[in-house]
């Protein structure tokens, strides 16, 4: 039965948007805002003020500089007590929201009561000149004051105005007309575009082998001694050692995540395990990472013995006791030979080692420009409506880059373009949409959380080199009570290749630096070392500024997406069914030729194998031109668009309103006792059928292995008469021969054939398992 179709357009579609202001020919590159469409903008810069007459009875004054058009209003920061002040700020006003043609900037004096009017400057928009990069800025020239009746007054105000394109380089930290009512420098921080780097991370590798001449507390018993580790918020210990002494040994690894620049020491403590709740610190050392070595390769350091200070408490103060030094002997390296993995490993945006040292060359560009989104839905209540403040952003590499934010919209448009070197084409660059709900800083804003409106993958291997995309994506989120079109995204995407040489090169390289294959890190470890280092770079980029929100960088590096979910579950195995698929139709195919369904093709195949067998040189080559064949074919019909999210695919549009609160519960769980209960019962009822799936494959194998065992002394005792027997008429038979007729034996006719199984089969069942000896 065909799934029912999705309720809404989950559709890609293809656009053909006007890119670079008309000026892409074809997919040449033609400028650096090439893959946006151009917004014109009225730029005025208010650089600085001299000869300002005073106003206040001191005979001072506090200027400000107000710029406005029609009924957009900015504002600069004023100074106190200052004739000659330098402001040096932008205003940017949207050519499209221009009200007026007449362009007013007034110097006025900030007072307590009401602000005293100094003077003012006019412009007929009709007049401004236009400025395209790469033109040198335009020099700000001194204008002389007027009164409101148009006299001349006492004082001068240098300003530029221009009109130019999003490409301008004032256009990053200039004030935005459609931000006039973002309050406060805090809000106006977290609505401009940013490029953020991630930390640069390393794996801290500390082998503990050894310790030397503890000082237990309690002499009369074997000490159970161990060794605690922590880095920041990293906690690990090894074993209780063996060797029960006050000489212990260890010889065990522990692996952290460490960014640079270094902040936190490495702390170890050898501890005695005195009771089962209780433990005794023996000694401690600190060790600041930035003297720890530096390793490329599987080369072991040098291992170095390190002292170990006991804190004793003296009347309430902590004191260090140096009667006698305990020792403990470690390797401690940084590895530079392994790529540390802060994000899922299907969704990989970055494969180079750690140490700058190993990087390859990069293999080309990517462009990437976000033109805008359109039916987004209201996610918040503003003045009793709903609004929408959304931003966008993008992460590839160390490289992550967060749009303006567009106040009050729907539809909000950026245009903005961002470049990438890429070093491997098999990486996924990740495009997310979020509502910025810091607006008006503050401690109002301090406990809201951005939300999601959705999110995009582009794997870069499944783009043509040179082509610009230009693809509308659906913005699809899972909600408890089902999957939700958030709205769309208009993306242009270029993926521009240096050298093909190389990067088809790259194919036949390993997915991960060598360290990860020459000495290989565990399934836990690599699980625990994701989730530290997502956690180091969340914090490390929320403390930016514009902070990007823990909530964002976990939703980009899809934290959690390891959890238990019925959905998924059901989806990967319909991923598998669908591979299996291809050699199920193989298997009818060749069931209906031996059953001669089609009696003509029956025939051919029974020709074709006759010249296989007479001429086995000719298999290898058939097979690869069979192959050649197919690619060529399926070469008209290849995809010409990105893959996108699929709800089909991922069972979002068929799931349970259940699995999908169960998907979404916490861990540990947060539901009542009774959910709870039904739950872990249908895992019980799906865990027993896998059970009896994976116990009827462990009883297949085991036949096989009984074959020669002799558990059954009749069956191991015919099979090996038949081996012996094979094993004469095959030596004495030509191959050709043998393989003709056991061929012939297969394809034979239906007539020939019985409806019972076959006797190896027959035989096969009966050979025993170990399923008699399972309690």
């Amino acid at each position: 039965m065909m799934p029912r179709p999705p309720p809404e357009d989950f559709a890609l579609k293809e656009t053909n948007p006007h890119l670079g202001g008309g000026k892409v020919s074809g997919d040449k590159l033609t400028s650096t805002y090439d893959l946006v469409e151009q917004m014109q903008y009225l730029y005025v810069r208010a650089v600085k003020a001299k000869d300002l007459p005073g106003k206040d009875v001191t005979g001072s004054c506090d200027p400000y500089v107000e710029v406005k058009l029609g009924n957009y209003l900015g504002k600069t920061r004023f100074f106190e007590k200052k004739s000659n002040p330098e402001w040096n700020q932008v205003f940017a006003f949207s050519k499209d929201r221009l009200q007026a043609s007449l362009l007013e900037v007034t110097v006025k004096d900030k007072d307590f009561v009401k602000d005293d009017f100094i003077g003012k400057v006019f412009f007929d928009l009709n007049e401004i000149p236009k400025r395209v990069p790469p033109d040198s800025p335009l020099a700000p020239q001194w204008y002389r004051l007027e009164d409101r009746q148009g006299n001349k007054v006492k004082g001068e105000l240098m300003l530029a105005v221009w009109m130019g394109t999003q490409a301008d380089e004032a256009f990053p930290e200039a004030w935005h007309s459609d931000a006039a009512f973002v309050s406060g420098a805090d809000g106006l921080a977290n609505i401009r575009s940013k490029v953020y780097l991630s930390p640069k991370l390393w794996y801290l590798r500390v082998n503990v082998i050894e310790a030397q001449d503890l000082q237990p507390g309690d002499k009369g018993r074997y000490p159970e001694v161990f060794v605690k580790a922590i880095l920041g918020n990293q906690a690990l210990r090894t074993r209780i050692s063996q060797a029960r002494g006050i000489n212990p040994m260890w010889n065990e690894d522990l692996m952290f995540v460490a960014a640079e620049p270094f902040e936190e020491p490495l702390i170890l403590s050898v501890e005695d395990r005195v009771a089962p709740n209780k433990d005794e610190v023996l000694g401690k050392c600190a060790i600041p990472l930035q003297y720890v070595d530096r390793r490329l390769d599987h080369k072991p350091v040098n291992g170095r013995w390190f002292n170990l200070e006991k804190h004793v408490i003296i009347e309430g103060e902590k004191k260090k006791e140096t009667k006698f030094a305990s020792r403990i002997h470690m390797r401690i390296c940084l590895e530079g030979g392994y790529h540390v993995l802060d994000e899922s490993t299907h969704y990989s945006s970055d494969l180079r080692p750690t140490a700058k040292q190993l990087w390859k060359s990069s293999i080309g560009v990517l462009e990437l420009g976000i033109l805008n989104a359109h039916g987004l839905m209201p996610m918040k209540n503003k003045d009793g409506r709903g609004t929408t403040d959304a931003y966008c952003v993008a992460k590839y590499g160390q490289k992550w880059v967060r749009t303006r934010t567009i106040i009050d919209s729907f539809a909000p448009k950026w245009n903005e373009q961002y470049t990438w070197e890429v070093f491997d084409p098999c990486t996924v660059i990740t495009i997310g949409v979020f509502d910025n709900c810091h607006l008006h800083g503050g401690d109002k804003a301090a406990g809201a959380k951005d939300t999601k409106i959705g999110k995009v993958r582009i794997r870069l291997s499944t783009l043509e080199t040179d082509r610009v995309y230009t693809h509308s994506y659906p913005l699809l989120v899972l909600h408890p009570n089902g999957v939700k079109k958030m709205g769309e995204i208009h993306l242009a995407v270029r993926f521009s290749c240096s050298s093909l040489l190389n990067m088809m090169h790259m194919y036949s390289h390993p997915l991960l630096p060598k360290m990860h294959y020459l000495h290989p890190l565990t399934v836990s470890q690599l699980d625990s070392l994701r989730h530290q280092a997502t956690q180091i770079v969340s914090m490390r980029l929320g403390r930016a500024e514009p902070p990007l929100r823990k909530e964002v960088v976990e939703y980009m590096l899809d934290v959690g997406s390891h959890m238990w979910s019925m959905r998924r579950s059901k989806a990967n195995f319909f991923r598998i069914m669908n591979v299996l698929g291809g050699l199920i139709a193989v298997g009818k195919w060749f069931d209906q030729i031996c059953n001669w369904k089609n009696p003509i093709i029956t025939v051919l195949i029974h020709i074709l194998f006759i010249i296989l067998v007479l001429y086995p040189e000719l298999i290898l080559p058939t097979i690869f031109l069979y192959l050649f064949l197919i690619g060529v074919w399926y070469y008209r019909w290849r995809p010409r668009h990105p893959p996108h999210m699929d709800t089909r695919l991922s069972h979002a549009d068929s799931a349970h309103p259940d699995e999908l609160d169960e998907e979404f519960d916490t861990f540990p769980t947060s539901r009542p006792s009774d959910i709870v209960r039904m739950r872990y019962d249908r895992l019980r009822s799906i865990a027993g059928r896998i059970q009896t799936v994976v116990g009827d494959l462990a009883t297949q194998g085991e036949r096989l292995q009984s074959l020669l065992s002799w558990r059954d002394p009749r069956a191991t005792a015919l099979f090996v008469i038949f081996c012996l027997v094979a094993a004469i008429v095959l030596y004495v038979t030509p191959f050709q021969v043998v393989a003709l007729l056991a061929g012939f034996y297969i394809l034979r006719h239906p007539r020939f054939r019985h409806k019972l199984p076959s006797v190896p089969l027959n035989f096969f069942r009966r050979l025993p398992a170990r399923t008699d000896s399972m309690l």
